[in-house]
C-alpha cells in the first residue's frame, strides 16, 4: 500500500498508527519512509504535484518488480456542513476534480464535458463501505481543487454543482490520477480541520484532525487485509449533453 499526504505532518500522522522502524528511500522528487509494510510519502501540496510523486512512487514500485495493490489520498480537509464536522473523518465515494475545466456565460463545464478527459475517479465500493464501518468516517464525494475556498459564495458554488460533497483539499485528484495510469485503486479518507468558507484560522482544529487521522489508519489494518484488491478500477464520466467544446 502506498499512502500519499500532502505534507510531512500529515505523512507522520498516518505513520504513528503503524509500528516498527521507520526506512527512507529517496525517489525523484520526494522520499519514501516505508514503515511495517506501509510506505507513504508526502506527495506535495497542490493536485499536479500529488500527481507527479505518486506517479514516481508508483513506477519505482512496479519498475523494481513489486508494484502497489492500492494508493491511499490521505490528510486533513475542509469538510461542508452539516456533513462533515470539524474533527470528523470521511472517505470519498467519488474524487471529483471541482476546477478543472472551463467557465462559460452558461455555467461552469467540467473537463469531462469539454470532451478532454475524466472529471472524477471512484474508488471500489467495497473498501470505501469497510472503511466507513471500521473507522465511523462518514461517505461522500471528496472535492479536489486548486485554490481552497475562502468566501461563502465559493462554498455556496461548489455545492451548487457537487451536493453530495463533504470535503474539499487539493491532493486526492492528482493521486487518483497517477494511480489510474497505472490501473491500481485509490482511496481518499479526510480527518475535517477547518469547516469550507470564510477563511477564518481561529476555527481551525489542526490538532484534532491529525489525531482523527493517526487513530482512523490504526483501524484501517484489519480492513485492507479482508479487502479484495481485484476488485475494477473505475473511473466516472458523465453522459455529456453537447458535443466537446474549444475551452
Amino acid at each position: 500500500m502506498l499512502v500519499a499526504t500532502a505534507v510531512p505532518v500529515e505523512r507522520d500522522a498516518v505513520a504513528q498508527a503503524f509500528d516498527g522502524p521507520v526506512r527512507e528511500l529517496p525517489l525523484p522528487g520526494t522520499t519514501l519512509h516505508r514503515v511495517a509494510g506501509c510506505d507513504l510519502i508526502a506527495a506535495g501540496v497542490g493536485p499536479a504535484l500529488a500527481a507527479a510523486s505518486t506517479a514516481a512512487a508508483l513506477t519505482a514500485a512496479a519498475l523494481g518488480g513489486t508494484p502497489y495493490d492500492l494508493v491511499v489520498s490521505a490528510g486533513i480537509a475542509g469538510g461542508f456542513a452539516p456533513g462533515a464536522p470539524v474533527g470528523s473523518l470521511v472517505v470519498a465515494d467519488e474524487i471529483t476534480a471541482a476546477d478543472l475545466g472551463a467557465e462559460t456565460g452558461d455555467g461552469f463545464l467540467t473537463v469531462t464535458e469539454l470532451g478532454f478527459g475524466t472529471a472524477a475517479h471512484r474508488p471500489p465500493e467495497s473498501l470505501v463501505r469497510a472503511t466507513a464501518a471500521a473507522t465511523g468516517a462518514a461517505i461522500g464525494a471528496a472535492l479536489t481543487v486548486s485554490t481552497v475556498t475562502g468566501t461563502a459564495a465559493r462554498a455556496a458554488a461548489l455545492r451548487e454543482r457537487h451536493p453530495r460533497a463533504l470535503t474539499e483539499a487539493m491532493e486526492g485528484f492528482g493521486v487518483a490520477e497517477a494511480a489510474a495510469a497505472h490501473r491500481v485503486p485509490v482511496l481518499e479518507l479526510r480527518a475535517v480541520s477547518n469547516p469550507v468558507g470564510p477563511r477564518d484560522r481561529a476555527a481551525w482544529r489542526i490538532g484534532d484532525a491529525l489525531a482523527a487521522l493517526t487513530e482512523g489508519f490504526g483501524k484501517l489494518a484489519p480492513v485492507l487485509e479482508s479487502w479484495n484488491p481485484h476488485e475494477p478500477v473505475a473511473s466516472h464520466q458523465p453522459v455529456a449533453s453537447h458535443q466537446p467544446v474549444t475551452p
